[in-house]
């Protein structure tokens, strides 16, 4: 393995356990859950009558089952190489083999009505008793269940791709998202347990009831990625919880005609001369999280990165861009222009006016 090579390895186990270990396990580890739906419960059978009186046990015969560990095992290893792959290509091929994410939207909605089909047959799954026989197309769910991660990226793994294209080289496309993938493996290997373990318990239906929370919270992050969520006002946005000054770092406000601080007034961070505004990417939000800028001429909008995680990728004007950044937008008509990190999950806004 070349120098380059090692060291992009490195960065993307680095990323993987600093960063994107409770991203991703939040978006992707639903389709864990996938893989108890038809989990095994007790090895022991229900006895028989004729059994019963002789004092004799059936037991089920060994078998793969959801609540085989090594499932867990082909999960992780269909994961690392899907994840590898895609980076080989990145790497050879660059940004033409990337997502853009009104695709990226689309699968993360297919992914949470996925999750939510699994959490149905979980909660609708009867007591345990004997798993039936394993079949060759269960024990390929596992490794197919993990390369179908790659089709979720969380927001950490739109940044390795970047810099996967950046590498120019197949394996070292290939080595920055493998380590990626290796440094996040433990907490999935450790929510595998915990789910193998709740699924010969009764807390399976509670598990089955975080899963269609998560479902559900999937299809809204879809929704809100691709832009198909109702564009809401200044004054919607700003009730909905949104941060409108949120950092005291911004010095870009501007005063209206009778000299007062219009910051204050609308409750939202005025650009200096409506032309240029400046957000903070923070680990939970972008700060402010509403900003007012001159609706007819062209806005540069500087991103300035505090936090590494999702909203170190910005989707703004239906473009993937990694911060820190400067946007410049086109002129815009009266009315508000949402953004959101690379997963839908933190949300900004900008009201022309």
């Amino acid at each position: 393995m070349s120098a380059q090579a090692a060291a992009l390895l490195a960065s993307g186990l680095a990323a993987g356990l600093l960063a994107g270990t409770a991203s991703c396990a939040a978006v992707q580890g639903g389709l864990l859950v996938g893989l108890m739906d038809r989990s095994a419960g007790p090895t022991t059978a229900p006895q028989s009558t004729g059994a019963a009186r002789a004092g004799k046990d059936e037991t089920c015969s060994a078998q793969p089952s959801a609540g085989d560990p090594s499932l867990i095992g082909r999960f992780l290893v269909g994961r690392l190489v899907a994840h590898s792959a895609v980076g080989a290509l990145l790497g050879l091929l660059g940004a033409a083999v990337s997502l853009p994410p009104a695709a990226r939207a689309l699968l993360l909605v297919a992914a949470g009505v996925t999750v939510i089909v699994f959490a149905v047959r979980l909660l609708r799954r009867t007591e345990p008793g004997c798993a039936p026989p394993a079949r060759q197309t269960r024990r390929l769910a596992a490794p197919l269940l993990g390369a179908a991660t790659i089709l979720v990226p969380c927001g950490v793994t739109i940044g390795m791709e970047m810099v996967a294209v950046s590498s120019g080289s197949p394996l070292g496309g290939a080595a920055v998202m493998a380590g990626f993938v290796l440094g996040t493996a433990p907490a999935f290997a450790l929510l595998g347990y915990v789910l193998r373990r709740v699924s010969r318990t009764r807390v399976a239906r509670l598990a089955g009831v975080v899963a269609l929370v998560a479902g559900m919270w999937t299809i809204g992050t879809g929704l809100n990625l691709g832009g198909w969520l109702p564009r809401p006002t200044l004054s919607a946005a700003a009730s909905a919880g949104v941060p409108a000054t949120g950092s005291a770092r911004t010095n870009e406000t501007s005063t209206n005609e009778t000299g007062t601080d219009k910051s204050s007034t609308t409750g939202a961070a005025v650009a200096e001369g409506g032309r240029r505004v400046t957000v903070w990417a923070m680990r939970d939000g972008y700060r402010p999280g509403i900003v007012t800028a001159r609706a007819g001429v062209p806005v540069e909008v500087v991103f300035k990165l505090v936090d590494q995680g999702c909203t170190g990728t910005v989707v703004i004007d239906g473009r993937d861009i990694a911060l820190p950044a400067t946007v410049v937008l086109p002129p815009q008509p009266t009315g508000t222009m949402r953004y959101t990190c690379a997963m839908g999950m933190y949300t900004g806004f900008i009201e022309f006016s």
